[in-house]
């Protein structure tokens, strides 16, 4: 019996005898390939982009609040504080995976610039750590705020547009104090950031901590703001915490809980991928079916003297098959290696993006070719071709072996 290695070693020599039509099917591949994998790659680079922009602008890795702080806090955040001074926050400080913990205070009212008033939405930070944590906003003008005692504000680019403020002016923020009495200070905005996303930059007001907790009248924070040191570690970091603090005290909520934007964004992209990916398939099915259709046709004769020396019909499916999978493996080699190169040059270089919607800022995209797209285009390679060669080789074990061997006659 011929052994598989032997049989692969006859599938290479029979495509060696017709270099053109081979070259063609394995072309087909690669340049199928090599759409995945750019067109895929792009996505990947934006999903990431995306990802650490929406952790490191807002969210954090992880955040830690009290039990039903999202369902019911949000509109009494009094209720839900957290202490300001715990051995939980510190211990979780020390955790070998985290970088650093921050303390904020959500919080909401209206601000005031002259005869102009607008609602925001506000956070209590910690200049110092959240330095750290939010390195996805960027100053657009002035600077970023340094002190937690400094009577100072930043504001989003397109808050600031509405108010018509700028870096130097003096706004009041008013806001309900926990006893219920209204309570307003004025401060001086240092500076407009923007991130990622708009709407977070139409309503977003940061000022320092300790000047927040003294317009709120409160001591604590409405939540704790973890970032680990890498984002495949979140899984992993919040099991460990949820056992570790008290479930009636403390509930650990991953990021990609509170990401409903990037999670719709995903999930949009995931099905144009998967359009992508069964277009290129059909492609390259119907190349290599007519491919290996040409040369059954082509053989006919030499199929028919195979059976006739005592050849199985099986081993002649097999032979086609193994064809169709040769050609699914060099040309899935050869399109992830060309694709990482490619990847490599444009990323490189850069591929410059204008404004998404409603922003003023472009931005300079990669392509990010991961491991997974990697396998999962030499998967789509192998797996076409081997359909593409089921029928024709069908075909070619069902001839009969007479009317086979007189076909060129």
């Amino acid at each position: 019996m011929i052994s598989l290695i032997t049989e692969l070693r006859i599938a290479g020599r029979n495509l060696r005898r017709n270099r053109n039509r081979t070259a063609v099917a394995v072309l087909t591949v690669v340049g199928g390939l090599l759409a995945y994998l750019l067109a895929g790659g792009f996505i990947e680079w934006i999903f990431e982009n995306m990802r650490e922009s929406t952790i490191r602008s807002q969210l954090g890795h992880i955040q830690i609040v009290r039990p039903g702080y999202f369902e019911k806090g949000i509109a009494d955040p009094y209720n839900f504080l957290l202490p300001s001074n715990s051995n939980e926050l510190v211990s979780i400080s020390k955790d070998p995976d985290v970088v650093t913990v921050a303390q904020r205070v959500s919080f909401s009212g209206l601000i005031s610039l002259g005869d102009t008033t607008v609602n925001f939405i506000g956070e209590g930070i910690d200049p110092v750590r959240e330095s750290v944590i939010s390195d996805q906003i960027h100053i657009r003008d002035g600077r970023n705020l340094e002190s937690s005692v400094e009577r100072s504000a930043l504001l989003g680019e397109g808050l600031a547009k509405t108010l018509t403020a700028k870096p130097g002016d003096k706004i009041v923020v008013l806001a309900t104090a926990a006893n219920g009495t209204p309570n307003a200070i004025e401060v001086t905005v240092v500076g407009t950031f923007f991130t990622s996303a708009k709407e977070f930059d139409d309503a977003a007001l940061r000022l320092p901590i300790q000047l927040t907790q003294k317009l709120m009248r409160i001591s604590g924070s409405t939540s704790w703001i973890v970032l680990l040191k890498d984002t495949d570690q979140t899984a992993r970091v919040v099991s460990k915490l949820r056992s570790t603090l008290l479930a009636d005290k403390f509930e650990v909520v991953p990021w990609i809980d509170l990401a409903d934007f990037y999670k719709k964004t995903v999930a949009l992209f995931g099905t144009q991928v998967s359009l992508m990916k069964a277009i290129i398939a059909l492609i390259i099915v119907l190349t290599i079916s007519n491919t290996q259709t040409m040369s059954v046709l082509e053989r006919t004769t030499e199929i028919g003297t195979m059976m006739a020396i005592g050849s199985r019909r099986s081993a002649v499916l097999r032979m086609f098959i193994l064809e169709g999978f040769l050609i699914g493996i060099i040309g899935g080699i050869a399109g992830v290696v060309l694709g990482y190169g490619i990847a490599a040059i444009l990323s490189r270089t850069g591929i410059p993006m204008p404004p998404a919607p409603g922003m003023e800022t472009g931005f300079t995209a990669q392509i990010l070719v991961t491991p997974w797209l990697s396998i999962n285009a030499i998967e789509l390679a192998i797996v076409t071709t081997l359909i593409a060669s089921a029928m024709p080789a069908w075909k070619a074990s069902r001839k009969n072996v007479v009317d086979a061997l007189r076909c060129n006659q």
